[in-house]
């Protein structure tokens, strides 16, 4: 299973928020300065995280964005059935658009449907807090990303 760019900036950026002390807040330039990201790009991403409910932002002056909860309440599953368009992991998983002759009969797609439900519970039983256990670890990567530039 291979995750979207989205998803895979999503959940930067989710990281990167989480690293931050508690109610500080940053900006989607630095974030796209530290991790060598289109600003444009992220802008998209960090709207949606925020009609997600797990990006704040703060219009105006002194504003800025940060997390909207606490990363304990961030479930990594959740976020990535949010940011996937689709778990087609074969053709024969998508309905509308299935060719595959055998697909009717086929025991593989059964394999590839119990691995991808056992792919999304291990994510399910993993939240940001999880994630950013190395905190202090990965502070100073974020400095050293933002002084690159």
């Amino acid at each position: 299973m291979r995750l979207t760019q989205y998803t895979d900036y999503s959940l930067r950026i989710l990281i990167f928020l989480g690293s931050l002390d508690e109610g500080e807040l940053t900006n989607v330039q630095d974030i796209a300065s530290i991790y060598h990201i289109s600003k444009h790009h992220l802008t998209k991403i960090v709207h949606h995280l925020g009609k997600l409910g797990l990006v704040q932002t703060l219009r105006g002056r002194g504003g800025g964005i940060r997390l909207a909860k606490s990363p304990k309440d961030i479930n990594l599953g959740w976020v990535i059935r949010q940011t996937e368009e689709d778990f087609y992991m074969v053709e024969c998983f998508n309905k509308e658009q299935n060719s595959c002759l055998i697909s009717s009969v086929c025991i593989l797609k059964g394999v590839f449907n119990q691995a991808l439900r056992a792919y999304i519970t291990t994510l399910d039983q993993y939240t940001l807090a999880d994630i950013l256990s190395n905190k202090t670890t990965l502070q100073p990567l974020f400095a050293e990303g933002k002084s690159l530039d």
